[in-house]
């Protein structure tokens, strides 16, 4: 009976190492071409095939949308077909030509530049040369005394290089200004209590005012403060109800009620979070007032806990701040708890909304 038993175990292992065999076989070529599907969509938003879809009106030919783009049919319909397969548009029947029509994705408008919920900054900047050139040497970073892959590709650290660059900083800020068209909307609607009694608040590494521009027009009572380095405040447009401050949170944070921080604490180690929350600690009033940090939480064990759809994300942006920054990372909640902690505050929560980042309530 035993010897049946494991010669029915044996013959499932085999089974099972057969199927994973079969399976690795047509999954490796995902990473082989890896990049075509982000060389693929960034052509599609260079050429504006979303938008001329968009402003068509009615499903558009191949003909009508290569005329309009001014491309060569055949070329365009190969992208055209890869975009399609990918799901990204869709095709109808129709009598042009005998090629089928495109129509437009809840996919395809995130391709459409200014559209309401527009990702292709993000995408135009993760996709550039400058941010492309440091993944190629990533195998260094991860190296015993390994260097910054940013640093090894261009010579000194993102935020030097965006100070000496104006183009790629305005890259950045834009895409952080996408990245806050989306998150700070999910933020209003799942924490808005958040907000109740709240006189002003600092945005710190707010960018160009995006995140500030849409709190205080939900919330108009807030006083906002937009706090980043002179050479992004310079440039950073007037909106009502917001006032633009040019400093260094390593050195200090501008007092209010709330220190507000999306997308800035991943950028930096633990002793440097410590150091930026102390200063934002001493902003803030002891009676009631909070830090509230926009930022992901990773999983502590593979699939552990309740489904987080945005799971996956959290782990490619880890892999993002070990390319782009010298010593940044995305934390799980025992890092989040450590950092916090250390920083002197005494109670933290943590939210989950809808995007990819969680919203961490610290407080005295």
């Amino acid at each position: 009976m035993r010897e049946m038993q494991s010669e029915v175990k044996w013959e499932k292992k085999e089974e099972e190492e057969e199927k994973e065999e079969a399976e690795a076989q047509v999954e490796i070529w995902k990473y082989i071409f890896g990049f075509v599907e982000l060389s693929v969509v960034k052509c599609a938003i260079q050429l504006g095939i979303a938008e001329a879809i968009e402003n068509h009106k009615k499903p558009m030919s191949l003909l009508e949308l290569s005329s309009s783009l001014k491309c060569d049919p055949s070329y365009l319909n190969r992208i055209m077909r890869f975009l399609v397969h990918r799901k990204i548009f869709k095709t109808i029947s129709t009598n042009h030509d005998n090629y089928p029509s495109y129509v437009q994705t809840p996919l395809s408008r995130r391709l459409i530049r200014n559209g309401e919920h527009s990702m292709t900054a993000l995408l135009l900047l993760e996709s550039s040369p400058v941010m492309v050139a440091p993944w190629l040497s990533l195998s260094d970073r991860v190296l015993v005394n390994g260097n910054p892959s940013f640093k090894k590709a261009h010579g000194e650290d993102l935020w030097s290089y965006a100070a000496s660059n104006i183009d790629h900083s305005n890259l950045l800020n834009d895409a952080m200004a996408c990245d806050a068209k989306v998150v700070v909307p999910a933020i209003v609607e799942g924490c808005s209590e958040l907000f109740d009694g709240v006189g002003s608040l600092v945005d710190v590494g707010g960018g160009n005012g995006t995140t500030l521009s849409i709190l205080v027009k939900a919330f108009p009572w807030i006083q906002g403060i937009n706090f980043d380095l002179p050479h992004v405040i310079d440039v950073a447009p007037k909106y009502d109800g917001v006032e633009h401050v040019a400093g260094d949170m390593f050195t200090s944070v501008p007092k209010a009620d709330v220190v507000f921080f999306k997308w800035v604490l991943h950028d930096w180690g633990d002793e440097e979070c410590i150091k930026i929350l102390k200063n934002s600690r001493e902003a803030i009033p002891k009676e009631n007032g909070k830090v509230i940090i926009v930022e992901a939480v990773i999983e502590e064990e593979e699939g552990g806990g309740k489904h987080n759809k945005y799971e996956d994300v959290g782990l490619m942006l880890d892999m993002v701040m070990m390319a782009h920054t010298n010593i940044g990372k995305e934390r799980t909640l025992k890092e989040w708890e450590h950092v916090i902690k250390m920083a002197g505050f005494n109670r933290f929560t943590v939210k989950s909304i809808n995007a990819a980042q969680s919203v961490i309530v610290a407080s005295c």
